[in-house]
């Protein structure tokens, strides 16, 4: 997925996009004792995306996979001979 690309970036929808930025908001609050508008906590949300959504993306990719060849070798267990 290249950075660029704006087809395959991570998108949003806007009620969980509101959770997440009051869930920023709530855990600078509460761990650092800052209070950040929501602009700050919008382009903190953006940077994670950014930076690390394909890593998270990738690695969903390929827990999918062992989980469904774990399955898979279940359908061969069943197998009649």
């Amino acid at each position: 997925m290249s950075s660029r690309d704006s087809t395959n970036k991570i998108k949003l929808d806007n009620e969980k996009r509101v959770h997440m930025i009051n869930a920023i908001k709530e855990y600078f609050a509460n761990e650092r004792e800052e209070d950040l508008g929501d602009l700050a906590a919008s382009l903190i949300l953006d940077f994670f995306i950014e930076k690390l959504g394909t890593e998270i993306y990738n690695q969903a990719v390929r827990d999918s996979y062992v989980y469904m060849n774990e399955k898979i070798q279940d359908l061969f267990e069943i197998e009649k001979h």
